[in-house]
C-alpha cells in the first residue's frame, strides 16, 4: 500500500487492518505521535488526515491510502501550526508533554476549520486527554492564534 505522509510517499507492507499509529511509529520512525490508551479516548495518537483529527491508534491503513496524512512531525511547515507550535511554547503549555503532539494536532485541526472558535467550540474540539491539566492554557493559547488570524 501506499501512504502519503508530511507530503512524503511511502510504499506500506503491512495487512491493511494495520493501525496507522504503528506504520507512523515503528515502520517510519516518526516518534512524535505517542501510544496512550489503544482505545481512541486520550487523544495521543492525533494526526490530522486530510486537514480533519484522527485517532491513529484505531485507523486501519486501509483507510487512509491516497489521503494526505500530517503527523507532528510535519505540524510547522503549515502556517496554523507554527502558530499553534509558537502559542504552546508562550503559554507554556506542556507539563509533561506526553499529550501535547495530540494536542496540538487537535488545535490545528480546529483552528483551520474555525479560525475564531469560541470557548464552547474549543471544549467540544479539544477532547484530548491531559493528566496535567494544562487545559487553561491550551484554551488560551488557541484564543491567541484565533486572535492573531488576520494579523499574520
Amino acid at each position: 500500500m501506499e501512504l502519503r505522509i508530511n507530503q512524503q510517499t511511502y510504499q506500506v507492507d503491512a495487512d491493511a487492518d494495520t493501525p496507522l499509529l504503528w506504520i507512523i511509529r515503528d515502520d517510519l520512525g516518526l516518534t512524535g505521535t505517542k501510544y496512550g490508551c489503544g482505545l481512541a479516548q486520550c487523544g495521543a495518537c492525533s494526526v490530522m488526515v486530510d486537514g480533519n483529527v484522527l485517532r491513529a491508534c484505531v485507523t486501519p491503513i486501509a483507510g487512509v491510502v491516497g489521503r494526505d496524512i500530517t503527523t507532528i512531525e510535519a505540524i510547522e511547515a503549515d502556517a496554523v501550526g507554527k502558530r499553534v507550535v509558537a502559542a504552546w511554547v508562550k503559554h507554556q503549555v506542556a507539563q509533561c508533554g506526553y499529550c501535547q503532539s495530540g494536542q496540538v494536532m487537535a488545535a490545528t485541526a480546529l483552528l483551520k476549520h474555525t479560525p475564531h472558535p469560541t470557548d464552547a467550540e474549543i471544549a467540544a474540539a479539544m477532547t484530548n486527554l491531559c493528566r496535567c491539566g494544562t487545559y487553561n492554557a491550551i484554551q488560551a493559547a488557541v484564543h491567541e492564534v484565533a486572535a492573531n488570524q488576520e494579523n499574520s
